[in-house]
């Protein structure tokens, strides 16, 4: 059982005059994230990986001199911070102690070819590895060939987009969706994608640098043909960086990576900022769409037809390209204490995760239902958590929370 994986965050904030500890920590938290992701991410800057060498040998984080001199800009210099505490952190107390979430805008972090080279979540485990059936499982479901979206993806799927996040295994990417805020109407700045693509669960703490891309690779072109793309070819409808985002309270205290724990509540809400200020349009105005979220959980059988949309990233896939697997679910059962799931046939696997199920919602018309959460190692199947009320208070806190704004 593979799961398709990789939240409650604090605002961007800080003055470049002062340097108070909350924009320290901030600032920190971001260079470790840079830094922690440096062993894996491809990177070829000679202090990054002169740092990941020097973090890999002690296992201690090592900050490369070209971030050191970045935050120093800013009035904040590393070293005197708490007299160097940092240097103590490892990867992972990083990212256990990240207890809260600090996700401050850096602007052109996430270029093209960090964007083309984000990495699935790689998150492998058997299906024997499933336990605690409560005897409601339904038969394996076939295999379902995913289709590719015909480009672009604005006019097919316009509130579909990839989600991109540091971890201290790598630079990772995910799948999301744009949805609809109930307390600013037609002005949606919310984005729904799957729990264990903003925060680690029960081992783990929150993600750093968080960024939702809409339409990513609007035009189809193939991972060879982005070499050397610019920033609009990627990203036609900007960057937008997560400002504040909540996941439920059973993934975070059950959450991992095997077995499908957590999975009935592997969701997610993210509220987005753009990178650059943007022209004052909210992300819903920018893309032109916002999916509804259905939260009164129909029954399998009364669900006749679901569709996943995502960007899978693991081969056969490369994780360039929109598909979307459409078939009629069965349930899943994982835990005898937490609810059904939803499982569809589909051939797509790692990258997918946390990409929108769409359904024919209560109202009759089109409404995000679920996201992808988990699959098999050898992919052919996916399944994803029943949206109700646990979903429901979280979608809600974000909404509220910006109510006005």
């Amino acid at each position: 059982m593979r799961s398709i994986r990789p939240s409650s965050t604090a605002r961007r904030g800080g003055s470049a005059r002062r340097t108070s500890p909350v924009l320290a920590a901030v600032a920190l938290a971001s260079a470790l994230a840079l830094t922690a992701t440096a062993c894996e991410s491809g990177d070829t800057d000679a202090s990054a990986e002169t740092s990941a060498t020097a973090a890999a040998d002690d296992g201690k984080l090592k900050i490369p001199d070209d971030i050191k001199d970045r935050l120093k800009e800013h009035g904040i210099d590393l070293d005197k911070w708490r007299d160097g505490a940092w240097k103590d952190w490892s990867k992972d107390d990083w990212l256990r102690e990240a207890n809260d979430f600090v996700n401050p805008i850096i602007e052109d972090l996430w270029d093209p070819d960090r964007m083309r080279d984000a990495e699935e979540p790689d998150q492998g485990v058997d299906e024997g590895d499933i336990s605690g059936d409560q005897g409601v499982t339904d038969p394996t479901p076939e295999p379902v060939q995913a289709a590719a979206i015909s480009p672009s993806y604005h006019a097919n799927a316009p509130t579909a987009g990839k989600v991109f996040f540091d971890s201290p295994e790598g630079t990772m990417v995910c799948s999301a969706t744009v949805v609809q805020d109930p307390a600013n109407p037609g002005k949606s700045n919310m984005v729904w994608t799957a729990g264990h693509c903003v925060h680690a669960g029960k081992k783990g703490g929150w993600y750093r640098n968080i960024a939702f891309v809409p339409s990513y690779n609007d035009s189809g072109k193939s991972a060879q043909e982005l070499e050397g793309a610019t920033k609009e070819e990627v990203a036609p409808y900007g960057v937008w960086w997560g400002d504040w985002a909540q996941t439920s309270d059973q993934w975070i205290e059950q959450g991992g990576a095997t077995g499908g724990d957590g999975a009935s509540y592997d969701f997610a809400v993210i509220h987005v900022t753009p990178e650059k200020g943007g022209d004052g349009k909210s992300l819903e105005e920018k893309v032109g769409s916002a999916l509804p979220v259905d939260f009164n959980a129909p029954a399998v059988a009364k669900v006749k037809e679901l569709t996943a949309i995502g960007y899978p990233a693991a081969p056969p896939y490369e994780g360039q390209t929109l598909y979307r697997c459409q078939d009629r679910p069965g349930r899943l059962s994982l835990s005898a204490s937490d609810p059904t799931m939803y499982r569809i046939g589909c051939s797509m696997t790692a990258g997918s995760s946390g990409g929108g199920w769409v359904a024919t919602g209560s109202d009759g018309k089109p409404a995000l239902v679920s996201n992808t959460s988990i699959g098999p190692v050898t992919s052919g199947w996916l399944a994803g958590p029943r949206l109700g009320d646990e979903a429901k208070g979280v979608y809600d806190s974000v909404s509220e929370k910006f109510a006005g704004q």
